[in-house]
């Protein structure tokens, strides 16, 4: 058994594609706008082997309340892992991205939370 792919609502699947893709660097497994479908995965991996994220939409409420309330809370949706949070940090601070504050350290390692701009905060923790 291996994780084949998980979601995490978004305001605007399209926008939030935009912003995986160009803006954190990932790739795109699969595009179909005309259906509100974007599916990401971790740069340079092979599609067969990867893991997808759907970008999915928080049009139902149940998701909405539950994206909303995280996002209210100040809390991650979701955790990426980097080789150097400071270095990323750096790069998509430059990029605009809007951060909760610096990298911290703590007993689980290095992190830090920036917001999407869809709808959710990320976690970048250090591999």
């Amino acid at each position: 058994m291996r994780l084949k792919m998980c979601s995490i609502h978004v305001k605007d699947p399209a926008a939030a594609h935009a912003f995986y893709t160009e803006t954190l660097g990932f790739e795109t497994l699969m595009a179909m706008p005309e259906y509100n479908l974007f599916i990401i995965k971790d740069p340079g991996a092979d599609n067969n082997s990867s893991p997808g994220l759907l970008l999915e939409p928080s049009d139902n409420p149940i998701a909405s309340n539950y994206m909303n309330a995280l996002h209210e809370s100040g809390l991650a949706a979701i955790t990426f892992g980097v080789p150097d949070v400071q270095a990323e940090y750096e790069r998509l601070l430059a990029a605009g991205v809007k951060f909760q504050g610096e990298p911290s350290e703590d007993p689980s390692g290095v992190s830090a939370v920036f917001d999407d701009g869809c709808g959710n905060f990320v976690q970048l923790h250090q591999d």
